[in-house]
């Protein structure tokens, strides 16, 4: 079985990392074939990304084709096309993997391979919660989804909605999203013991909350820090001592920041709430081992990797019912809670649960690193694999 994998942009870690452990599990298997094809070397708006790129950072080996070595901005619908129908005609797969529909190209090759018998694999990242939905947007994702053989879906929402466009449930071949758990525990284990130093010289408390990500109003930031007040003020109720041992970490970078610094400045936040700048993906543990707890407050997310991260490095995690990933890695209660994104309330009482030692941190992060196994990188393309080998033979 030959199975073709077309992805838009070479500069993708997290895609990299699967496409790795694709070819890896192949190397025992001499009957499946895998090429990938990066159709573009990046994108303009993650150019700044690749000029910095840290000759430390994890390095990811499995053979690829690069169409392009430029832009994907700067290539036209009949360029991509023309370079991906070479690369099908002369692979001659029994089965293409496209990782994405939103490209006019990618939906090209989808005609060709219907024409030419060849199995069809479509992945999907969105859920219904992302954006408003209806129009003639959905009327074509209803007719191109009737193409595709099969489905791998960033988790249970994103499978839902397909299910919503007609898609019959035995077509989603997979429901999972995944990092590199090994990278990152490895690095969160490399940094707990200076922990204690680091947060005396940030000034951070013994114990902290964190954020990561884009300080952007989709993030629900605002909600956050009026939580973490409104906790505040439940545990000054009941102990003062509580207060000078929990903070709230704001990690990453964005237009908000100065909104969010007044606004903590407005309630007398400012010994408690620390914003520390964005780091590469692979040095985000080294933030999170200055915290206790991951907040993802999130009104929209169409999955939410920082909970994938936290949970590999046996953080509890408190997420917005809004993020995808909140069904599928967060049982309430016991690796962590799922608030509605609305109500800052519910968010401050979980928070205070936390600060007054009502939960057991320790058997919560324990949970968390058992409920993320089955989503590490090996697991998810295994299941892939899987996938393909279904397709090929029905």
């Amino acid at each position: 079985m030959k199975v073709l994998v077309v992805h838009n942009i070479l500069w993708a870690h997290y895609k990299s990392l699967i496409f790795q452990e694709l070819f890896k599990q192949t190397q025992s298997s001499p009957d499946i074939s895998i090429k990938v094809v990066q159709i573009a070397r990046n994108e303009r708006s993650r150019a700044s990304f690749e000029a910095a790129a840290d000759p430390n950072a994890p390095v990811y080996t499995y053979p690829y084709t690069l169409l392009y070595d430029q832009f994907i901005e700067d290539l036209s619908v009949r360029d991509r096309f023309r370079g991906l129908l070479a690369q099908t005609r002369q692979f001659k797969p029994d089965v293409i993997y496209l990782t994405g529909y939103y490209d006019p190209a990618q939906i090209l090759l989808l005609f060709y391979a219907r024409w030419q018998n060849i199995r069809v694999v479509i992945q999907n990242e969105s859920t219904a919660a992302d954006h408003q939905r209806g129009g003639w947007k959905e009327w074509v994702k209803r007719r191109i989804t009737r193409l595709s053989d099969g489905f791998f879906c960033f988790g249970s929402r994103s499978a839902d909605y397909l299910i919503q466009l007609g898609v019959p449930p035995n077509k989603i071949l997979l429901r999972k999203n995944a990092v590199d758990n090994h990278v990152l525990l490895k690095t969160y284990q490399e940094s707990l013991p200076s922990r204690t130093q680091r947060q005396q010289q940030l000034g951070l408390p013994a114990n902290n909350f964190i954020f990561v990500g884009r300080l952007i109003d989709v993030k629900n930031l605002e909600t956050l820090i009026e939580a973490f007040a409104l906790a505040n003020q439940q545990v000054q109720a009941t102990t003062d001592s509580a207060l000078s041992r929990w903070g709230l970490i704001l990690f990453g970078e964005g237009p908000l920041q100065e909104k969010l610094s007044q606004r903590i400045q407005a309630l007398g936040l400012q010994h408690l709430v620390r914003f520390l700048p964005g780091q590469p993906w692979y040095r985000v543990p080294e933030s999170l081992s200055l915290a206790d707890v991951l907040v993802l407050p999130s009104w929209s997310e169409t999955w939410g990797l920082v909970v994938n991260e936290a949970m590999v490095c046996g953080m509890p995690v408190i997420v917005s019912e809004r993020c995808g990933c909140a069904i599928d890695l967060v049982q309430h209660g016991r690796n962590g809670f799922v608030i509605n994104p609305y109500k800052p309330e519910e968010l401050a009482n979980y928070m205070t649960m936390f600060m007054n030692n009502d939960v057991n941190r320790a058997q919560m992060g324990q949970a968390a690193r058992q409920l993320i196994e089955p989503y590490a990188p090996e697991a998810v393309a295994r299941e892939m694999l899987q996938g393909f080998v279904k397709l090929n033979g029905s």
